[in-house]
């Protein structure tokens, strides 16, 4: 009798509570004390610190290292916040090996950067675990603020807007807020319902409202809006999934891994999520990296990412890649979706064409090649919904901006990855927010509004 044997299919319960407790568990744990203080005296205190430079929010890294090494962490913490009120939740999920750290002057000299994401979290975290505000509003400025989207755009910018003594009403989509950071991130980067205490911690600034289940052309316009409001801003993110259009995609069994990582992110018991023995993942950035680990970690056996160029094509950092592979994931390049094969419905086998790259185009070598599969994760990209961003400029499918986060319509910003040249990053669209609300404020002390 075999034992042991792996159960077939798309099931719940391949693993037992304790492993499904360790699989999930804090990929990177906290600092302690005197960790943090140890790894300090790393840094060389540049002046005009590259690892500042490289930083979407233009954190004065330095500053706040020096700062936690003289037992001044409240200080180090409100260095992080004056540029990025999300800097707890950029701590945790930023590619820190491709921006700060990567920059660092201590990896070329000595071979390892300061772990300047570690002594991040470990600052911001003591302040918001103790509830220390820093700001205070400025005397109510009589003017009103529309913001469509509760992500980390949105709640940046209206953050940023309450300081300033303006009332922001936020326009939600979901039931809770978060956006990227509460569905679209890895449940093992943020644990213990962080996002969600990450953002009381920023909401409890006040003049901010949230309004859920609400749907841009559903529930509202911007027409409405314009009427109600002195000043918007958009950050809705990029709703759509791109699909494969091949056959078989509408089998069972093949998801789009967006949704797949918000379940689990919403889920109080992993070893409810059903996952498949074989698992194939196409896509090659964030998200098909973070559904390739999560599926391992839940019990899958074989799991596979396949992406149609190479690994330094991949949207996914090296870093990630590792990760990935240092799970058991296997990642295959040159792999071009062809075929989904099923069976009574049912996703059990998926075909690819071999490509070569040439001139930056992918060619079909003839050759093909089949992996077995109950499960396929979709990861290929996200699109903007625009049909009611009526009079508002797109270059690429996405809203155009100006350095100022202003789109082609008076006094409507946008920020995040729903605009031309955003990135899927929270630290990206957190700078994205606070630059658009500096700019609405601007505007509206220069006495614009709607009209």
């Amino acid at each position: 009798m075999v034992k042991n044997r792996p159960k077939e299919g798309v099931v719940a319960k391949r693993l037992n509570h304790r492993e499904y407790k360790d699989n999930f568990c804090d990929l990177h744990p906290p600092l302690s004390w005197q960790e943090a203080l140890n790894e300090t005296s790393n840094c060389l205190f540049c002046f005009e610190a590259p690892c500042q430079t490289a930083c979407p929010t233009n954190i004065d890294i330095a500053m706040f290292i020096r700062q936690i090494s003289t037992n001044n962490t409240l200080g180090a913490a409100k260095t992080i916040f004056d540029r990025n009120i999300f800097g707890a939740m950029c701590a945790r999920v930023c590619p820190v090996e491709i921006l700060c750290e990567q920059a660092c002057v201590r990896l070329e000299a000595v071979g390892r950067a300061v772990k300047i994401g570690a002594l991040q979290r470990f600052a911001c975290d003591i302040a918001i675990e103790e509830n220390v505000q820093f700001y205070k509003r400025e005397k109510d400025s009589g003017k009103k603020v529309a913001i469509i989207g509760a992500g980390p755009a949105g709640l940046s910018c209206a953050h940023r807007l309450a300081l300033f003594g303006h009332q922001v009403e936020i326009f939600e989509a979901k039931n809770k807020p978060g956006g990227l950071n509460e569905y679209g991130i890895a449940a093992y980067k943020t644990t213990d319902n962080f996002a969600q205490k990450e953002i009381d911690y920023i909401l409890s600034i006040g003049n901010i409202s949230i309004n859920y289940n609400q749907i841009l052309g559903r529930d509202f316009t911007l027409t409405k809006l314009k009427e109600n409001y002195d000043a918007i801003f958009l950050a809705i993110g990029l709703s759509r999934t791109n699909n494969l259009h091949i056959e078989g995609e509408e089998a069972q069994g093949v998801v789009d891994a967006i949704d797949f990582i918000a379940d689990l992110r919403q889920a109080n018991d992993f070893s409810e999520i059903p996952i498949g023995k074989d698992v194939v993942v196409i896509g090659g950035g964030m998200s098909a990296i973070d559904a390739a680990i999560q599926a391992k970690l839940l019990g899958a056996q074989n799991v596979t990412i396949c992406y149609r160029r190479g690994a330094e094509k991949m949207g996914a950092s090296e870093y990630e890649q590792n990760l990935a592979l240092s799970k058991g994931v296997i990642i295959k390049h040159y792999y071009a979706p062809r075929k989904i094969k099923t069976k009574n419905g049912k996703v059990v086998e998926v075909e690819f064409d071999i490509v070569t790259e040439k001139n930056g185009e992918l060619i079909k070598t003839g050759e093909k090649i089949s992996l077995k599969a109950d499960q396929i994760f979709k990861a290929i990209g996200q699109k903007l919904n625009t049909e009611n961003l009526s009079g508002i400029k797109l270059k690429s499918g996405r809203i155009l901006v100006d350095e100022e986060m202003r789109t082609s319509e008076k006094m409507i910003f946008a920020g995040g990855d729903c605009i031309f040249g955003g990135e899927d990053l929270t630290v990206t669209a957190a700078a994205n927010g606070r630059d658009a609300a500096i700019a609405i404020n601007k505007q509206l002390n220069a006495g614009g509004n709607n009209g």
